[in-house]
């Protein structure tokens, strides 16, 4: 999960007004309610000595302008006066409402809550073309249109000599459309970025679609049986669907598993500089030294609200408040672990893994650990690679 989204978060300075709230339920009352939600979060901050600019900066976000269809909750960052983020959430809050006046802005929930689940490439195939789809977690928009040779497409039942020449046109006819359905869909991943890819429609166009993708997008492809590109296909939408989001869910696991097989696989190596760590301490010092390159956390864990103390930078981050003074901040601030380190990650480009319970609740200890990286040495190696 990469978090480049956040980094307008940072380039401030504190302290942060973050809010959470749930508003899924849409009826007659939401207006009276999102005014209600809005003052109950206003009031919480202003317990927590939240300035009157930022605490209005929040009120009238909460409370002005249209909000995206779909939207599961509202996660609100401001400080000074001024709202920084508004991302849309796509799960709902497990807390009605979760507000937090404090040094860094409260991000380990959007791990779960922000729209970063895997975008989805979508292709409505038949024999003669396909119309393709991208999905993300908000909804989906037209992606590209594809149209192959339309004749032949038909067989006969004919054995006549002349009528199986026909039949052989029509089959050359169908592998041509599949390789320019595959171009295109190819074409567009790489455009997209999108994470994986669901080929729907023609039994046997769809596999020979499959087939003809480059190798390297093949393992993001899955075909579903049902979706079709004739229009009024009801149940069929439905059911496929249910084959994206099932699509979606197994990717995020398999890449949760892949990753926490990698940082299981680094923490065992002896000998040698670390390639991975766990446990705040070590955590700490690889931020300071920008060697995270793939954050892990799971917030149940006990390190996760673990205090340590930050300074206007993201290096500056330590155990101790002493600590702090000899990486230059002379009046640093409390803040929460998973918090200082998720702002370290983000401005210096490392990935983030929020890690399920479901899937490990012992990896890493603590909840918090790291894949490490070694940025001197590798700019020392490149250097002695170099010609002279």
């Amino acid at each position: 999960m990469q978090l480049a989204f956040l980094t307008p978060l940072f380039d401030r300075p504190g302290p942060w007004a973050s809010v959470y709230l749930d508003t899924s339920r849409v009826d007659e009352s939401t207006r009276e309610r999102r005014e209600l939600q809005a003052r109950e979060a206003c009031r919480a901050l202003t317990a927590q000595g939240c300035d009157p600019a930022t605490e209005r900066a929040v009120y009238e976000a909460l409370t002005s302008g249209t909000r995206p269809p779909g939207e599961a909750g509202r996660a609100v960052f401001a400080a000074h006066g001024e709202v920084v983020l508004d991302p849309p959430l796509t799960r709902r809050p497990l807390a009605p409402a979760d507000v937090t006046w404090a040094a860094l802005p409260r991000l380990a929930p959007l791990l779960d809550l922000a729209a970063r689940e895997p975008v989805c490439l979508v292709a409505y195939i038949d024999r003669t073309g396909a119309d393709l789809e991208l999905r993300s977690p908000l909804g989906g928009r037209p992606a590209g249109h594809v149209e192959g040779r339309d004749w032949p497409i038909h067989r006969t039942g004919s054995a006549d000599w002349s009528e199986r020449h026909f039949q052989l046109s029509v089959e050359n006819t169908w592998e041509e459309n599949a390789a320019r359905i595959a171009e295109a869909v190819a074409e567009c991943e790489e455009e997209t970025g999108a994470d994986l890819i669901v080929l729907a429609g023609d039994v046997r166009e769809r596999h020979s679609v499959h087939e003809r993708l480059p190798a390297e997008f093949r393992p993001l492809a899955v075909e579903s049986e049902h979706g079709s590109r004739a229009p009024g296909a009801g149940a069929s939408v439905r059911l496929l669907d249910e084959d994206v989001e099932a699509a979606r869910q197994d990717h995020l696991r398999r890449t949760a598993e892949q990753e926490l097989d990698r940082f299981r696989a680094a923490r065992s190596t002896g000998g040698g500089r670390p390639a991975a760590a766990e446990g705040v301490p070590a955590l700490i010092e690889a931020a300071r030294e920008h060697r995270i390159a793939e954050l892990l956390i799971r917030p149940e864990g006990p390190d996760a609200h673990r205090e340590v103390w930050v300074g206007a930078e993201p290096d500056q981050i330590a155990v101790r408040r002493s600590e702090t003074h000899y990486l230059g901040e002379r009046d640093p601030l409390p803040a929460r672990a998973d918090d200082a380190l998720l702002r370290s990650a983000v401005m210096t480009g490392a990935d983030v893994l929020r890690v399920s319970p479901e899937i490990d609740d012992e990896v890493p200890v603590g909840g918090l650990g790291a894949l490490l990286r070694w940025p001197y040495a590798e700019k020392e190696r490149d250097r002695r690679a170099e010609p002279a």
